[in-house]
């Protein structure tokens, strides 16, 4: 499973930004997709993830302000993230997990500014 994550960018306190990440290969039996981050000096976290029955998951810090969501057909996952704060600063990194194994994106920066 080869994953291509876009979106990422810079805006300021309060904007949105939405993440997209699409998955290639074999993406039939992909379990669970999310997003994790890493802010600088931090270690890599989870902001959110859905499984294929579209069971979703949530980082404390980004529940009511970011909604995850998948096209299973497509291989696709979507982070859509309103009122951004400089706390969300980070490397964004999409993940699938498929048959016990876990793949990576490369990451996409958001930096917020305030």
């Amino acid at each position: 499973v080869q994953l291509q994550a876009s979106g990422g960018g810079l805006v300021q306190a309060g904007g949105s930004l939405r993440l997209s990440c699409a998955a290639s290969g074999s993406i039939f039996s992909i379990d669970a997709m999310g997003w994790y981050r890493q802010a600088p000096g931090n270690l890599r976290e989870l902001v959110a993830s859905i499984t294929s029955f579209g069971n979703t998951n949530y980082a404390d810090s980004v529940k009511g302000r970011f909604t995850i969501s998948r096209d299973n057909a497509k291989g696709t996952v979507i982070l859509q993230m309103n009122s951004l704060n400089p706390e969300d600063t980070g490397v964004y990194y999409c993940a699938a997990d498929r048959g016990g194994l876990r793949f990576w994106g490369q990451g996409t920066l958001v930096t917020v500014s305030s």
